[in-house]
Parts: structure tokens; sequence; C-alpha cells
């Protein structure tokens, strides 16, 4: 006896099923849209979006509009945005807390000398240590190796340890408004330096030649000092941008000074300068130029003339700052103070004028009363 085959077209089966789908998504379609027009529907949606609003706190106030659940006010959208907010700020908090991890900080003028529980912390990256009575930087500094901000201005520190070159991370060394009279040739070997701050130390008159191997120098303050010229080394600094020498003893500025192709900031208020080279033409990118104009007995027109957009700035002394001061005891910290309220004068100054920015060439007559 022989099997039985039953042979059926599927194609009609399939056909079945496709019109009863297609019934079905009609019938589907019309109940949305019925829906859609239903104030059943709306009450609805305001039902939940109160529960929700509920849910997170949101008081009815703020959702009410005229006695009526208002949902266009999409107070559940602020609410995400404010959620990414604070998930944006608790990350930032955990990297400040992690970063603190890495930075001493030290200010006070009961600080006469450093904890000794710092020498425990090499794994230091940054030292903030102002306004304090501390003057002496310990030799153990050699062991923080990972070191990359070292920042100590307004203290009375008298001298840097050789073993400060053995810094080879360091970035910025700022060692302003110290009693530094000098600077250890060691600093030659941080060679990564680029930024130098010895601003206000009063006695400083010369520069290592050992600091000609700072090429990643792009900033260098050395104002209110006794330089009687710009350091061979600062001209050798091939990278610098800013170089701020006022309030010094300078009487001429080296003819070879357009070395510095890079610099854009030349500050060389309160000096004795009687000229000014051509050779500030041939310097590219300089972009602002102060100095002080009552000695000045020859100017180069190209300086004032220039197409290249600088910016010249003449400031005139004040006469009236040896009557202002003539009372007062000539101290080194009263000295300080003075030179730290026209540093800060002169920075304000400039940022105004580069913020206008309305003049290419600018020739002022200031009197500044300190």
């Amino acid at each position: 006896m022989g099997h039985q085959v039953i042979i059926f077209d599927i194609s009609v089966v399939r056909g079945l099923w496709e019109t009863r789908i297609k019934k079905i998504k009609d019938i589907q379609k019309k109940e949305k849209e019925r829906l859609a027009k239903s104030s059943l529907e709306k009450i609805k949606q305001e039902w939940d979006f109160a529960l929700e609003c509920r849910k997170k706190g949101i008081p009815q106030a703020a959702y009410l509009k005229n006695g009526f659940v208002d949902i266009a006010a999409k107070l559940l959208d602020k609410i995400e945005e404010n959620s990414q907010l604070r998930k944006k700020n608790a990350f930032t908090d955990e990297l400040d807390r992690e970063r603190s991890k890495f930075i001493f900080q030290l200010s006070g003028e009961h600080w006469t000398e450093l904890p000794d529980s710092l020498k425990e912390q090499t794994h230091l990256k940054e030292w903030h240590i102002h306004n304090t009575q501390i003057q002496t930087i310990p030799t153990y500094i050699a062991l923080f190796q990972e070191l990359k901000v070292l920042e100590l201005s307004n203290n009375q520190i008298t001298h840097l340890p050789v073993e400060i070159g053995c810094l080879k991370l360091l970035k910025e060394l700022n060692v302003s408004f110290n009693n530094l009279k000098s600077i250890p040739p060691e600093l030659g070997n941080c060679e990564n330096l680029e930024k130098l701050d010895l601003a206000g130390n009063l006695e400083l008159t010369e520069l290592p030649f050992e600091l000609s191997n700072l090429k990643q120098v792009t900033f260098v303050d050395v104002s209110a000092n006794k330089f009687p010229t710009i350091p061979i080394c600062v001209l050798r600094m091939s990278s610098l941008h800013w170089l701020d020498i006022s309030s010094n003893k300078l009487t001429d500025l080296p003819q070879d000074i357009d070395r510095l192709d890079e610099l854009q900031t030349l500050l060389l208020q309160k000096n004795k300068l009687t000229y000014l080279p051509r050779a500030l033409i041939n310097m590219p990118k300089l972009s602002l130029l102060v100095v002080s104009g009552d000695d000045l007995v020859e100017l180069p027109t190209d300086v004032c003339e220039s197409t290249s957009g600088l910016k010249f700035i003449s400031l005139k002394d004040s006469p009236l700052e040896k009557i202002l001061y003539q009372d007062i005891e000539d101290t080194v910290e009263s000295e300080r103070d003075r030179e730290q309220f026209e540093k800060e004068f002169i920075k304000t100054y400039i940022a105004d004028i580069k913020e206008r920015g309305i003049c290419t060439k600018l020739s002022v007559n200031l009197s500044l009363f300190f």
C-alpha cells in the first residue's frame, strides 16, 4: 500500500493571513485616530504627566496653568537636563578632588618653614606657596620628579637650591617678589620650562648664561629688578612671546634684539632708555611695545609708523611719584607694594588696549599717579 501525498497551494494561505493582518492594522489605525481626538486620551496624558512630575518631586504650581495640567511645560526635559548637569558637575568635582591630591598649597605669614610632612609627598605635581615668611627651599625638592608648577610668589626666599635643576618636567616657575639676588645656573637644566617669573626681587642684576638652554620658554618677567640690559640668555630664548623687563636700569637695548623673532609683547616702561633701536622693525610678530617716554630723545619713525599691526605705547612717568612717596620709609616691603600696584595697573591697561583693538598704531602720553 503506497503513501498518500497531499498537495496544496501555500500561496492561498499566505494571502488569507496578509488580508487579515491588513484589516487588523486598519482597525488599529482608526482606533488610534479616535483616541487622539478623544478627551479621555488627553486626560490620561495629563494624568500620566502629573504622576511623573510628582515622582520627580516637582510641585503642582510648576505644571499647572490656569488650574489645568500643562503638558507643554516640558518640565521633564528640564529635569533630565538638570540631571545631566548634576552628573557633569559631579564628574568635574571628582576630577578636582583627584587633581587636588597632586597639589600642595600653603599661605600665611605664620609659616617660616615648610612642614616636615611635605618631603614624603614626592608624587606632587604642583606647589603653590605664597605670602609666607619662608626664606629657603629645601634641597629635597630634587625628589619631586613629577613637579610641573612651582609657584613661590610673595615670600622671603633668599636663594634657590641648585637641586632645582633636577626638575626635568617643570613647566612654570614663579619666584616673584622674594629676596633673590641670583639665580642658580642649574635652572638651565629644566629644558621643559615654559614660564619664568622673577619679577619684584629688586636686586637681580644678571641671569646665568646657562639659561640659554631654555628653548621652550614663552613667558619671561624680570621686571622690578636692577638689570642694566637684557640678559644674553634671554636673547637666546628662541620661543619667547612675552618679555617684561620694566622697572629696571636699562639705558639701551641690544642691537641684536631682533633675534627674538617670536616675541609679541615687549614691556620696557620705567627704565632710562634714551633711544630705541631700528632693529625692532625686524621683529615680525611684535604687536605691543610699551616704553617710558620722558628720557627718549631718539625714536625711529618706522616704529611709530609700522604697518605690521604694532601698538606702540609711550607712558609718561608721573612727576608726582617722588612727592607721594617722599615721606614713606624706603623699605623693601613698601617698594614691593608699589611695584605690585604698578604691575597690576599696567596689566589692566594693556588688557583694555588689546580688548578694544581699535588702533593698529598707538602713541599715548599718560600720567600714572601711583
